[in-house]
């Protein structure tokens, strides 16, 4: 009997590994949840793309519900993303923040000035110190911040026209009445 079960050992391993990838592979990375949600956003004192000169802290997002989007201009995807961005800022419903990530102060700006601005302010994260703050993994990620300045939703991957209707907008609307 023992010798018999020594004998399966292989597949049972197998199967527990494919059950394993199963598992992995059907869930979409774009819902993976965070432990920053329902968190203050971290602190942070940044410059900004324009004006390194310029200090902006976390209290930027006290008062108002915040889209913050992590972007670079190295960023394949974000050129995808960027013109849905274009028209949320068209909506006025949100305070649009940037995150610059891991890159060139004139390769960002340069970006910008080709695809547009829809940003109300543009932080500049060259050394990804608020990146890694936020757990992000990759370009682009946003956040909803609530008027307290706590993250409320995360999102991993492109934000597309559907996600703006189904999921962000739904929740912009519940936190304005929650204020």
């Amino acid at each position: 009997m023992l010798k018999a079960l020594k004998g399966l050992s292989p597949l049972i391993i197998f199967i527990g590994f494919i059950a394993f990838l199963a598992f992995g592979l059907s869930r979409d990375p774009a819902k993976l949840d965070s432990i920053l949600i329902d968190q203050p956003f971290p602190d942070f004192s940044l410059t900004t793309l324009d004006n390194p000169d310029a200090q902006v802290t976390h209290e930027i997002l006290n008062g108002q519900i915040s889209l913050v989007n992590v972007f670079g201009s190295w960023c394949v995807a974000c050129v995808q993303e960027h013109p849905n961005l274009m028209q949320i800022d068209q909506t006025g419903r949100v305070q649009m923040i940037g995150i610059n990530w891991r890159d060139d102060r004139d390769k960002g700006r340069k970006w910008l000035n080709r695809y547009g601005d829809p940003y109300d302010v543009i932080l500049f994260d060259g050394d990804s110190q608020m990146a890694v703050d936020l757990g992000v993994t990759g370009a682009p990620e946003t956040f909803i911040v609530d008027q307290a300045g706590r993250i409320r939703y995360k999102h991993i991957g492109i934000v597309t026209a559907d996600d703006w209707r189904n999921t962000i907008l739904p929740l912009i609307n519940r936190l304005e009445t929650e204020a």
